[in-house]
């Protein structure tokens, strides 16, 4: 069962070309209520929800929303000053929450953008410049990618060997287009000295988990069952290609604050720490 909240004189906004929605669960086994959780005294959703209205008033014709199966989310998401749909809680994934909000609309925007409620730190110009490429480009998918200098590469390897399924790759065709992502780092590396040699930047590219979708391929998503690597990975983008469907990446600079997500408590003492040391991110 799912609803949808409107301001107060009870009128829906006007329908937009382009969606951001924060999916924003109350459950979570290593930080439980982590969306009203405070970092550097703003909680993950606030500054999450200021991402998305930073990014909508870049791309414009844009609408932001939070979704969430918890009143006490939405209570907070309304304090906020942003639009709220209730979605059920047996929804898997923050992109089937992203389509059931969606579907709420009076009339379902062409493009939406899953900004995840735990990622404080994406740019909203990064999540602008999606929504711009999905407006002019024809994959069914766009999400942003960046190429890892030989220091970024030789951290990751460091890290997978204690959190082997953190930090995902991608190999990506000459013209943009995703070939495969994975928990592993690819491709491996012949003559890898002569590669050092030749210049600073390796040729791994990583994945920053956000994704600007075209309706109908979130609405197949959300339908459609995980294929077999999607399972084996734990990488839900894999459904795309698995079954045909196109995915663009948009290259974008190295973040500064290297944090991807909030997980657990140790992530909310680094993010503490990233913004002391490289300043705060919080839109203006």
């Amino acid at each position: 069962m799912t609803s949808f909240s409107t301001d107060p004189s009870g009128a829906r906004p006007a329908p937009q070309d382009a969606l951001i929605v924060v999916p924003a669960r109350f459950g979570s086994s290593r930080l439980p209520g982590k969306p009203l959780l405070k970092i550097a005294g703003r909680t993950l959703l606030e500054r999450v929800v200021a991402v998305a209205q930073a990014a909508a008033a870049h791309a414009g014709d844009c609408d932001v929303l939070v979704a969430t199966d918890d009143p006490r989310i939405a209570d907070h998401a309304r304090d906020l000053g942003v639009e709220v749909a209730l979605t059920a809680a047996d929804l898997d994934s923050g992109s089937a929450r992203a389509f059931a909000a969606a579907g709420l609309r009076e009339r379902p925007p062409a493009i939406v953008v899953n900004l995840q409620g735990d990622a404080p730190f994406v740019s909203p110009l990064v999540v602008a410049q999606l929504i711009e490429t999905q407006r002019q480009g024809g994959a069914d998918v766009v999400t942003p990618v960046y190429r890892l200098d030989w220091d970024r590469l030789d951290r990751l390897r460091t890290h997978k060997q204690v959190a082997p399924f953190s930090g995902t790759t991608c190999v990506r065709g000459p013209d943009g287009r995703a070939l495969w992502f994975s928990k592993t780092i690819l491709p491996a590396l012949r003559e890898e000295t002569a590669l050092r040699q030749a210049g600073p930047l390796s040729p791994v590219w990583q994945h920053v988990g956000l994704y600007c979708y075209r309706i109908a391929a979130l609405q197949w998503f959300a339908g459609a069952a995980p294929g077999p690597y999607e399972a084996l990975e734990g990488l839900e983008q894999l459904r795309f290609l698995e079954n045909g469907w196109s995915i663009a990446t948009v290259e974008i600079d190295p973040p500064r604050h290297a944090l991807s997500g909030i997980d657990t408590p140790a992530d909310l003492t680094l993010a503490e720490e990233a913004i002391a040391r490289l300043g705060d991110p919080f839109p203006a």
